[in-house]
């Protein structure tokens, strides 16, 4: 591998502008499918195929079609004029009703009792105005809102006739423009739910600082502007390919608000990792061994590339590995970002050796090489620092794994949800309807069900029906009320919706969605056949069990693949070990880290947030897959350097402290790169970017500076040579895949110079 590397690096040093050309024509390619696109699109909700609420919304498309698009309410607090359901706030109500309601993409929802007539003589049923109650004016009541007991607030529920993305532009402005105009009036305040938000990837102006500290990094690491310029440059080529193809597949493909920003996320850390791994040989070799440019890119492609190759190969296989699970936004949003890494690689290897030509021998001035002469010699603080872990290999074992295992703790009681208003900061409107409802309903109103009832095979359902199946719903426990929504065409099915006594992350309303599915048909007589739940609340749940239920046959699945891929490289049995467990203590301990912080509330304050919350239902699965592949990167290049003195014939600790001495510098770099970028993501307003920006900037600063740069060492120093040991039949059958370049090294030293054209510019 090492010596087809090298003549890729080879062919690209010699041929800049065609391959400079080539890249540049994708880009534009990409960018142009994006732009005559009309941009991305991002779905609102995220959904599981196989789940009973999928199930229930797929049947719910076919029997109430005028009720698959989009949900959510309007929320009305009062002002200092006392009630919304009295005198010229009721009116104010009505009136923004009549507005919203004209408008096409709202659909006014039947009221299935209107049908049912009262017996003859009979007085309509009196109103109980310190209870929740429909708004009336003039005593016509104006359909989809009802009014809280105190008269203080009121909620508008909208039914819309598409998906919150798929509305025409402008749509939820118009909505909250007709509302907002009418509160004003009266001195009340609207408020959209967190459901009616038009979803955008949430990027802002946070992770541009996580950069330019990147970019930092990168010009004290390689002691150049001009170098650093190029991983840089890379990396950004890369994730606007990568990124950029995914937005121009969104109208055909569906991708979630965590798609976009992850790819973002992950394509700058690899690309300017993978980069800055190349450059950083190519001025080595520049530097102690004299070579010129020509020579030294297409080496440090075969050796360092190789290294590259495999580290990305290894994120890639993890993130694809998420296939596997069947859930389908997760696998868009995995192979998104697999596709970025494969590309951050693919650039490292061919644009990268290109643009080198342009700097050519510059890439290493006189000063620098002048430095290098005197420091030859001298021993660096990296070998200094490997020589202590050598010597107190034990004492700094114990101490750094047993702090793991306390971080860890933390994880044992980390819960699972997905964002709603509830995580949303005190200052967002999502935020501020929550608690509105909340204080003068309850907590159930914002997690309502949508509750559909099956006839048996031969039963049809009317209307009429319908007070009964109200009743029968009432009576289970952990239900506040029912709302009859209408019966189907031909019978077959009745729609409700339940309100629960409790909110949406609650035990009692995940207890109340498995009972009314298990024996909810029990409390509303024998021609009920089976109760389906779904709405965003059940949604959500489904969510966090089905993901809850697959992630250890996800850890289980990376174990294996470590073992398997680092074996494959590093040809021995122990190192791979090592190098799984080392990343078993560092994901427990990124889990602790998350929990005590978005869930315990440590240091809340720190990262700009005010709410706590569960952990995002699909944070950990994502965060591991990422997390083991980036892990392995620097498992990859601090081993491999070791093993490379080991090949070269070092023995023992001075294979070890030789190969941490050459890698760890880069190492020490690559991984703050990777914390700036990931960090910068922290401070977004949007609570999952922010979940996933502290887990991915806590997991890297774990398992880089505490089990690679630390414990790695100490155990190897432990090993001795017996790390490389495998048994010899093993050895026989598993292919030779040459990482450390002893191949490329035998064909050098066989192989004429051959010389290299100078770049001319006129």
């Amino acid at each position: 591998m090492s010596l087809a590397l090298f003549r890729l690096g080879r062919f690209s040093y010699r041929r800049p502008w065609l391959v400079i050309v080539a890249w540049a024509f994708i880009l534009a390619t990409v960018v142009g499918f994006v732009v005559a696109n009309g941009g991305g699109k991002i779905a609102s909700n995220v959904t599981i195929d196989g789940t009973p609420s999928q199930q229930v919304l797929d049947e719910l498309r076919t029997q109430f079609p005028a009720m698959s698009g989009g949900q959510g309410s309007l929320v009305f607090v009062a002002g200092d004029r006392g009630r919304l359901d009295e005198g010229e706030s009721a009116r104010a109500l009505q009136g923004a009703a009549t507005g919203i309601y004209a408008l096409d993409t709202v659909r006014q929802r039947p009221d299935p009792m209107a049908a049912i007539a009262p017996p003859t003589g009979a007085a309509s049923p009196a109103v109980d105005p310190t209870k929740p109650h429909p708004l009336t004016v003039d005593g016509t009541k104006v359909p989809g809102i009802v009014v809280s007991g105190d008269g203080s607030v009121a909620i508008m529920q909208l039914q819309l006739t598409e998906p919150v993305e798929d509305l025409p532009s402008g749509t939820i402005d118009r909505i909250v423009s007709i509302a907002t105009s009418h509160a004003e009036g009266v001195h009340a305040r609207a408020l959209v739910s967190e459901s009616l938000k038009p979803h955008s990837a949430p990027l802002g102006g946070s992770e541009g600082l996580g950069i330019a500290f990147a970019a930092l990094v990168l010009i004290l690491t390689l002691g150049s502007l001009r170098a650093a310029v190029l991983p840089l440059a890379t990396a950004l080529i890369g994730v606007g390919i990568g990124l950029g193809g995914a937005l121009a597949l969104s109208h055909s493909v569906e991708l979630t608000s965590a798609t976009p920003v992850l790819a973002l996320m992950v394509g700058l850390a690899v690309g300017m990792d993978y980069a800055l791994f190349i450059v950083n040989r190519t001025r080595r070799l520049m530097l102690l061994e004299n070579l010129s440019a020509a020579e030294a890119v297409p080496r440090s492609i075969g050796t360092a590339g190789s290294a590259v190759t495999f580290a990305g190969l290894t994120v890639v296989i993890a993130l694809t590995g998420l296939t596997v699970i069947g859930i389908s936004f997760l696998t868009t949003m995995a192979l998104v970002a697999a596709v970025t890494v494969a590309l951050a690689v693919l650039i490292a290897l061919t644009l990268l050796p290109a643009l080198l030509r342009l700097v050519g021998d510059h890439l290493v001035s006189m000063r620098a090489r002048e430095r290098a002469a005197v420091n030859r010699h001298s021993s660096g603080a990296a070998t200094r620092w490997a020589g202590r872990v050598v010597r107190s290999r034990g004492i700094i074992t114990a101490v750094v794994v047993g702090g793991l295992l306390v971080m860890a703790i933390p994880a044992a009681s980390m819960t699972f949800g997905m964002s709603d208003g509830s995580t949303a900061n005190l200052h967002t409107d999502e935020r501020q309807a929550y608690d509105a409802v909340t204080k003068a309903f309850g907590q159930g109103y914002n997690a309502p069900l949508i509750t559909v009832v099956t006839a048996r095979d031969g039963a049809r359902l009317s209307a009429a029906q319908l007070p009964g199946l109200v009743k029968g719903l009432e009576g289970i426990g952990g239900v506040e009320t029912a709302q009859p929504l209408g019966v189907s065409p031909d019978g077959s099915v009745a729609m409700l919706t339940v309100i629960p006594t409790e909110g949406p992350t609650s035990q009692t309303t995940i207890d109340l969605v498995h009972t009314l599915r298990n024996s909810g048909a029990q409390h509303l007589g024998p021609g009920i056949a089976s109760v389906g739940v779904a709405g965003l609340t059940a949604v959500n749940i489904d969510i966090s069990e089905k993901l809850a239920a697959v992630f250890p046959y996800y850890i289980a699945i990376i174990v294996v693949l470590s073992l398997i891929v680092l074996a494959l490289v590093f040809r021995s049995i122990l190192v791979p070990l090592k190098a799984t467990l080392g990343f078993l203590l560092s994901i427990g301990a990124t889990f602790g880290a998350v929990t005590a912080v978005f869930q315990w509330g440590w240091l809340k304050d720190l990262f700009g947030f005010d709410t706590t919350g569960p952990i995002l239902s699909f944070l950990p699965i994502m965060v591991t897959g990422i997390l083991y592949g980036l892990a392995m990167d620097y498992e990859m290049f601090l081993v491999s350097s070791m093993r490379e003195e080991h090949v070269h014939g070092r023995v023992g600790n001075a294979a070890v402290t030789r190969g941490y001495a050459q890698a760890s510098r880069v190492v020490v770099a690559a991984a703050v790169i990777m914390v700036s970028v990931f960090a910068g993501f922290i401070f977004s307003e949007d609570p999952m970017v922010k979940q996933f920006g502290f887990a991915l900037a806590a997991g890297i600063t774990i398992d880089a500076f505490l089990i690679r740069l630390t414990v790695v060492p100490a155990l190897m120093s432990f090993l001795g040579d017996k790390a490389w040991w495998m048994p010899a039949w093993l050895r026989r059958i598993m292919p030779r895949l040459d990482v450390e370049g002893a191949r490329l090294a035998d064909h050098l030293r066989h192989d004429e110079r051959e010389p290299t054209p100078q770049l001319t510019t006129s």
